[in-house]
């Protein structure tokens, strides 16, 4: 429930519920990078025997995301994600191809990393049956809820996935066999213990204090591992970037380096440098002796985040 203070006292902000999908889907794709930090590729794509809400490429992980929008709750999300998925995949060249146009760029198929692929479904509400649904670590599928209110604001959040081991890999497929297989075989979903598992014990020692020190330091900060380094989330874009070698870490803060006091110039500017992680300001990591420095730093930039 959301209240609106005046004087002291509480009125309730009632809901005002969206009257169609496509009022959903309007205001979602006209805010899209805002929302959920992707870049609105096409709207209502058609592709093989299906038509596509949305259609975003997620710049971070080089893929495309397909974007449905819901207002019921019965429909399953996941075969309906399983059969879109699969759809693209046997489409590909239409998805890069539209990109292209919508660009004017001269991409090609392998320009783009089709194992970071995602459906992403955007509800005012989802069934316990939904929600509960999508408890696994390798689903290549997220729920995200929206809901306005009659004071012109809305709200919207990830309904993220209970703590899970379990792989949809290893359950009775949800969808046709081969369409399963088929987007189990393209799509990857990389894990921290993964991620870390390359690293000498100092350099895990030094990720995981680093770690719990960004996690404290704001609530709303959320851990999504990629292929090719940690992600420190809010929403879905990343304010601070970790990449775990044998030796030695890579960490890109996503703010300017003219912003962050850094007297002592450990941070490099790579604006103008080929880089994996989000952000311009890096910093290279291979001991402990600078830790409190880089916290200092990390305090002083998520102070900024709200």
């Amino acid at each position: 429930m959301l209240f609106n203070i005046k004087e002291n006292i509480i009125d309730e902000i009632k809901e005002k519920p969206f009257k169609s999908e496509k009022e959903l889907q309007t205001l979602c794709e006209e805010n899209l990078k805002k929302l959920i930090n992707l870049e609105f590729v096409d709207t209502e794509f058609s592709v093989a025997d299906f038509r596509l809400d949305t259609v975003a490429y997620d710049e971070e992980a080089n893929a495309f995301v397909i974007i449905e929008y819901k207002n019921q709750r019965n429909v399953s999300v996941i075969d309906q994600g399983y059969t879109y998925l699969s759809t693209m995949f046997n489409h590909k060249a239409d998805f890069v191809l539209r990109y292209n146009i919508k660009f004017q760029d001269k991409k090609d198929l392998s320009d783009f990393d089709w194992s970071q692929s995602k459906v992403i479904f955007i509800s005012p509400n989802y069934t316990k049956y939904q929600i509960n649904s999508i408890n696994f670590k390798d689903l290549p599928i997220e729920l995200w809820k929206i809901k306005r209110y009659q004071n012109n604001t809305i709200s919207f959040e990830q309904i993220v996935s209970s703590a899970s081991d379990a792989s949809i890999r290893s359950i009775a497929p949800v969808v046709d066999f081969d369409t399963k297989q088929e987007v189990s075989n393209e799509t990857k979903t990389y894990t921290e213990k993964e991620l870390v598992s390359v690293a000498d014990d100092n350099i895990i020692d030094i990720y995981y204090e680093l770690k719990d020190y960004i996690l404290g330091l704001n609530d709303n900060i959320t851990i999504k591992p990629t292929k090719l380094y940690v992600g420190f989330n809010r929403g879905r874009k990343s304010v601070i970037s970790i990449k775990i070698q044998k030796r030695s870490l890579v960490m890109w803060i996503n703010t300017e380096p003219k912003t962050l006091n850094d007297p002592k110039n450990i941070i490099k500017d790579v604006t103008n440098i080929g880089h994996h992680g989000n952000g311009n300001s890096q910093i290279n990591i291979s001991n402990s002796e600078d830790i409190g420095y880089i916290e200092d730093l990390l305090k002083s930039f998520m102070s900024n985040i709200i």
